[in-house]
């Protein structure tokens, strides 16, 4: 997946630009999941941003195949929801697509940070990333992930209110990706 792929031009300049559409596409999605559908005006008011930078945002989402036009009684309203797959074809659903774009995504936002972390002041040039393998069953591995939810809800509210955030925040991606490690196919385990 290439950033054109899911719309994201790379940054422009230091101040972040292409971040920031990162962030409004991926705010957008994320709107979309939790409430289904909505007009770039709608948007706009529970985003904080402007009706014509959602509008922007939704097309260019629409264009890379991620949404689309919701049914609509006409008017100048356009509604906008998560593109649905085809009935029957073997595609993926609208939860695993949606999954699929967001690890894209992340995997993208890792690559930049990886190839341009030298532009950024020298207090945000580490990261904190750590895995670990702990054998767990199912409903373990659901307390774990919903322990760490709560853990991050205090901040969540930083992106939608901008006066709640400490002076120095910056954006900072917190991926977690919790899933029962398989063993290698058979093919793998022969060529060891």
């Amino acid at each position: 997946m290439t950033q054109d792929d899911v719309g994201t031009a790379p940054a422009r300049s230091a101040g972040g630009e292409g971040l920031r559409e990162h962030e409004v596409r991926t705010a957008l999605l994320d709107l979309l999941a939790e409430v289904g559908a909505v007009t770039a005006t709608e948007a706009a008011a529970r985003l904080g941003h402007s009706s014509g930078l959602c509008s922007f945002h939704l097309r260019q989402l629409a264009r890379y195949g991620y949404v689309e036009e919701a049914p609509h009684s006409g008017g100048r309203a356009r509604p906008w929801r998560l593109k649905r797959p085809a009935p029957d074809t073997g595609r993926p659903t609208e939860d695993e697509a949606f999954g699929d774009l967001a690890r894209g995504l992340e995997d993208e936002s890792w690559q930049r940070w990886r190839d341009r972390r030298d532009e950024v002041p020298s207090e945000w040039r580490h990261d904190e990333a750590f895995s670990a393998v702990a054998y767990l069953t199912p409903e373990e591995m659901s307390r774990v992930a919903e322990v760490i939810r709560r853990t991050l809800a205090p901040y969540r509210d930083r992106e939608q209110r901008p006066l709640a955030r400490p002076v120095g925040a910056r954006p900072v991606a917190l991926v977690t990706r919790l899933f029962p490690l398989l063993p290698a196919a058979r093919d793998e385990r022969e060529e060891e």
